[in-house]
């Protein structure tokens, strides 16, 4: 994928750096914002789905299963 256009919340600096058009939630990322959004999930009036979790001990499986492009949901790390 050329660097024109990357759709992210991660390392805005770095998409910055290298010439990168980056666009996500980081000027929303406040403590305030959070807080909503989990209140949100916790009611069930927003929905987040999970395709898969992963203990932190395999990363590495949780880093192939991105590779395939085809998750759909989020991959949580599990301390």
């Amino acid at each position: 994928m050329p660097p024109g256009r990357v759709n992210t919340i991660a390392d805005f600096p770095a998409a910055e750096k290298h010439g990168v058009h980056a666009v996500g939630g980081s000027a929303a990322s406040t403590a305030e914002v959070l807080a909503a959004l989990a209140e949100l999930l916790g009611t069930g009036r927003l929905e987040l789905p999970i395709a898969a979790t992963y203990p932190l001990t395999r990363v590495r499986d949780a880093y192939r299963e991105l590779e395939r492009r085809h998750t759909r949901g989020k991959i949580v790390l599990i301390p």
